[in-house]
């Protein structure tokens, strides 16, 4: 049972944020309660911009009680730092001060992939497309060749780097159904990795049941050449 002085947490999201989604995914892990609140960042609500310095989800909002109502923590990599601090649950960082400062290392090299990922996904040609592609690849072959036994980041403890990792990899679920983008094709580390992350509950529930929709509505909108991609396939 919850005390009554326990911290209440509420994670303020949007329905295809990746940086939303290793916050959720760090709290199921840890097995900390908390309540989700979506928001259309086209067209954000006046409670949120007023809380919200960047203007930017995730936010984390912590209840302490002790009085002047929630605090609005903001920033993933500062939230999932939070997290740590806070002890509930399983530890997400290495104890070791070298690992813990490798493991950050890492998930910023995971944020200059999705920074990759962003321009991939709606680029609207074909030679922003393969100068996309060719960068993830790249990129995720230094991972491919550092990573160790596996199954995930740290052998079978869960890591801020999994949670960091299991949204980039989510997106290529739905752009290889659509047209098989061949990033991963000499990357068996990699591929046994996603399908490890993709068995824990944690991950699978990061998102809401039709991200697939989302994702693909949102590729629509911007009018991304992988669609074109997987015009020409049909034809």
């Amino acid at each position: 049972m919850r005390s009554s002085n326990a911290p209440t947490y509420t994670l303020v999201s949007h329905a295809l944020c990746p940086y939303v989604q290793r916050v959720a995914i760090a709290l199921a892990e840890k097995g900390i309660a908390f309540e989700r609140r979506y928001i259309d960042l086209a067209d954000k609500p006046a409670w949120f911009d007023a809380i919200s310095p960047l203007g930017k989800v995730p936010l984390l909002l912590v209840d302490d009680h002790t009085g002047g109502g929630p605090k609005a923590v903001f920033e993933s990599a500062v939230i999932c730092e939070f997290l740590e601090d806070v002890g509930a649950g399983p530890a997400l960082h290495p104890a070791a001060p070298l690992e813990r400062a490798l493991h950050r290392s890492w998930i910023e090299f995971g944020s200059t992939i999705l920074a990759d990922l962003w321009h991939f996904e709606t680029a609207a040609d074909a030679t922003t497309y393969e100068a996309k592609r060719a960068s993830l690849k790249k990129k995720f072959g230094r991972v491919e060749a550092q990573f160790g036994e596996g199954p995930l980041f740290s052998g079978a403890q869960m890591s801020l780097v999994d949670a960091v990792f299991a949204p980039i990899f989510r997106y290529f679920d739905v752009f290889d159904a659509l047209a098989p983008t061949g990033v991963f094709e000499q990357m068996p580390k990699l591929r046994a990795w996603r399908r490890a992350l993709f068995l824990r509950p944690s991950v699978t529930g990061a998102v809401l049941p039709d991200y697939n929709v989302r994702l693909q509505a949102f590729l629509v909108k911007h009018d991304a050449y992988l669609l074109r991609l997987t015009r020409e396939a049909v034809q």
